[in-house]
């Protein structure tokens, strides 16, 4: 990390901190805002939450890497979480899960080369009368079939640039 990446860094880690009094309670809001932001809660990152919370950074680092949907590893901008538990495995987890892996071509736990999709399982969202369920970052998806996994990608990349990775492979190949 760049030291102006750092300086940055601190600079909104401080003002989160000041959100919320400096306070103990805080941290969950002021490390969801990190993740969100930079895709991951660096060594940096905790020592500063650490720091302008009053808290130790060990504290910091076991609330990290207790909670799933908080990494100290990069993660892709989007973050597909699919639920594993056993309704949603009845309704067609593991098709979703294989059609997931085959579009994306990763493996779950892993991130596209393009930093764009990360898959990960997560346990129960609570949809499990609609299951299967999938989150990507904030927004839940139920009844998910294998058949919907490519439009749901599809607008994630949309969302990403000007125009789809889909649509530039076709550009590229005509």
């Amino acid at each position: 990390m760049l030291a102006t990446e750092r300086e940055s860094l601190r600079h909104e880690i401080a003002e989160l901190a000041e959100k919320y009094e400096h306070k103990r309670d805080g941290m969950m809001p002021v490390l969801e805002a990190v993740q969100e932001k930079y895709h991951c809660v660096s060594d940096f990152a905790m020592q500063e939450v650490a720091r302008q919370l009053g808290v130790f950074p060990t504290e910091v680092y076991g609330v990290v890497s207790f909670y799933s949907f908080l990494s100290t590893e990069p993660r892709g901008k989007f973050a597909i979480r699919l639920c594993r538990t056993l309704s949603c495995d009845f309704a067609g987890k593991r098709e979703v899960a294989r059609q997931l892996e085959n579009e994306l071509e990763i493996k779950f736990g892993e991130t596209t080369p393009d930093g764009l999709f990360s898959l990960e399982y997560c346990n129960c969202l609570g949809m499990c009368d609609h299951g299967p369920a999938l989150l990507v970052n904030n927004d839940v998806y139920t009844e998910v079939s294998p058949e919907l996994v490519s439009d749901i990608l599809e607008k994630y990349r949309r969302m990403f640039g000007p125009a789809s990775q889909l649509e530039e492979k076709e550009a590229s190949h005509a």
